[in-house]
């Protein structure tokens, strides 16, 4: 059993949020995995979305797990990321490693890392323009719209930059 499998990370999210007084509202809607969908639901830009994607990061004598959260418009760049960590492969993790390390299922993830062998890093593009990030809150059927602001100062992620040039 993973050391956070039997956690209620929307629950513990929750918590988080309101012990460090952040500015979020919670929004209730049909299930949905799909960033474009989602965010249509929520109301939002597609680019307010934080989309998180758990990594491996491989070779040179690194092998760690990531947490890597970008605006939902963007791609990653996973030679970028696992450039950064000295590693010469990154590839994403999965899905036992994924509800491992996150309890949570492939698009209801928080960009909030509760697991000690999960690296949580972000790329800078998702806080340069919007006030507010979205993401689902640890289920397909909630999200979270939270003041920028307050994410970078709870969630205190490495900003890597990581999406794929256009």
């Amino acid at each position: 059993m993973s050391e956070i499998a039997s956690r209620n990370i929307h629950h513990h999210l929750l918590e988080l949020l309101e012990q460090h007084q952040a500015r979020y509202r919670l929004v209730e809607h049909e299930a949905s995995g799909k960033c474009e969908a989602v965010s249509e639901i929520r109301g939002t830009a597609l680019g307010q979305g934080a989309k998180a994607l758990v990594c491996k990061i491989k070779g040179n004598g690194v092998k760690m797990h990531v947490l890597a959260i970008l605006a939902a418009d963007q791609q990653a760049d996973l030679s970028r990321l696992a450039e950064h960590f000295g590693g010469n492969k990154a590839s994403l993790a999965s899905p036992v490693e994924v509800d491992d390390l996150t309890a949570c299922v492939f698009g209801a993830i928080p960009p909030f890392s509760f697991h000690p062998s999960l690296n949580l890093v972000a790329d800078p593009l998702l806080f340069d323009r919007y006030e507010d990030i979205a993401f689902n809150a640890g289920l397909l059927e909630k999200s979270i719209i939270l003041n920028t602001q307050d994410y970078l100062r709870i969630a205190r992620p490495e900003l890597v930059e990581f999406r794929r040039e256009t």
